[in-house]
């Protein structure tokens, strides 16, 4: 479908569906959508093809909207515009808002290229160099959340790991964050309570790269508005608790081949494809570490035992290691696990630098070193420990070349801000065992 069919079809939905306001949103480097609302008439007269207008003071927010110092953003250049393009093709109804609709835009500075500070674009080059390998990524997400009061409590105090007789008093926020998501059009498969108390898990279909990192964001923006509108909060921080589990995003990746899942004939060992992708996470795994826990406080939630990897390691349905690999002869469903990103990454980010450092292990022909097998926290050998402190993660990334594919100006300004929030939480929050009420304050709301 071209642009003008996609403009056409997402005009009689939002008719139909007595749309009065149209969301024009694109991520800012933290994952939050940022953007405009538009009247319905305007959107379509106008808005379709010139976009809107907004400062790319948006690319070097931190989490409370601080202006960080930055070499390409900043009062010399003027916080230039930057202008968003929709992307049709992506225009959702919110059926949770009733007369709200929203569509995600692709982010141009003033002489009309993209935009070097944009996430969605960022992502779009890292899924057009896989085509250029002729494979197409096919991705899904995992995300964790705690279910909280307005006061940052979490809703319950005890743990059910997928009780289906629990709390069923938060059942009903549950229910109108699935009927939500269903409504934007994302594929809702199930949800569950999850292994920290107020913690849960709402589990969306996989899709094409791009779509999946726009489920994903979408997805956040609308459980956290669902909780609000229950009197709740919602937060995707971390690590919010320091004695309960961390919330984690788990990123799936497959490729296609000819329209077929080319892991498709792994069974029980990666076929050779397979084998250089896995190779390719592992070998850039340390510099994804910035852009997996990008905070101070989500180098927390990187410990032992906790479910979340400590190691670069492999291995087959073994949830201690990093890049878990589910494999059956002949399976639609062959897919590589990225488990080490916190529930605050940058969807867009995050499955940029999996499919760049993929890539890069396919283009190499990367050998995949020997599988881990058993408890990888207790005998981790000689695997390379992941950083879990934000000085190491900052080192990792700039010293890759991961940094340089991602592109050079986001690069920078990335370290930045990663260097600007380092600071704030060693002042602030500088015991690395603990959580305190200052983190939860900067992070919880936004995260």
């Amino acid at each position: 479908m071209n642009a003008e069919n996609h403009s056409s079809d997402f005009e009689s939905r939002c008719r139909a569906a007595g749309i009065h306001t149209v969301e024009v949103a694109a991520p800012d480097t933290l994952g939050h959508l940022r953007g405009k609302r538009v009247p319905i008439d305007r959107f379509f007269a106008t808005t379709v093809e010139d976009g809107v207008n907004i400062a790319d003071a948006m690319f070097i927010f931190d989490m409370q909207n601080d202006l960080v110092d930055d070499p390409y953003i900043n009062m010399g250049s003027g916080f230039l515009d930057c202008t968003l393009i929709p992307d049709v093709s992506t225009g959702r109804i919110l059926t949770h808002r009733p007369g709200y609709a929203i569509v995600l835009a692709d982010a141009f500075a003033p002489h009309g290229e993209p935009h070097p500070h944009s996430p969605r674009g960022i992502l779009a080059k890292q899924i057009e160099r896989c085509r250029e390998l002729d494979l197409d990524p096919v991705v899904a997400t995992e995300l964790e959340f705690y279910l909280c009061t307005p006061d940052w409590e979490p809703v319950q105090h005890h743990i059910q790991y997928s009780s289906l007789t629990d709390g069923l008093d938060i059942e009903t926020c549950l229910l109108d964050m699935r009927t939500a998501l269903l409504g934007a059009g994302l594929e809702v498969e199930s949800s569950n309570a999850e292994y920290g108390a107020g913690q849960f898990e709402i589990n969306i279909g996989h899709a094409d790269a791009m779509t999946a990192a726009d489920n994903t964001v979408l997805f956040k923006s609308i459980v956290k508005q669902v909780a609000v509108q229950h009197g709740l909060r919602a937060t995707f921080m971390p690590k919010p608790f320091a004695e309960q589990s961390g919330s984690g995003m788990h990123v799936h990746t497959s490729l296609k081949s000819d329209g077929a899942n080319a892991f498709a004939d792994s069974d029980g060992a990666p076929n050779e494809l397979m084998g250089h992708w896995i190779a390719g996470l592992l070998e850039h795994a340390c510099s994804i570490g910035l852009l997996a826990s990008p905070t101070a406080n989500g180098v927390k939630r990187v410990q032992p035992y906790s479910f979340c990897p400590t190691h670069v390691h492999w291995g087959l349905d073994n949830r201690t290691v990093l890049v878990r690999c589910i494999m059956e002869a002949g399976s639609r469903a062959n897919r590589v696990e990225f488990r080490s990103a916190g529930a605050d990454a940058n969807p867009y980010l995050i499955v940029g630098s999996i499919l760049a450092a993929g890539a890069d292990g396919v283009e190499r022909s990367l050998e995949l070193p020997a599988m881990s097998v058993g408890d990888m926290y207790t005998e981790p050998g000689e695997c390379a420990p992941l950083p879990n402190t934000l000085p190491d993660a900052i080192d990792q990334f700039e010293s890759g070349v991961l940094a340089a594919q991602l592109g050079e100006k986001f690069a920078v300004s990335y370290v930045a801000l990663a260097r600007h929030d380092y600071a704030l939480g060693t002042e602030h929050a500088p015991d690395p065992e603990d959580v305190n009420d200052w983190e939860r304050i900067r992070y919880a709301e936004h995260s």
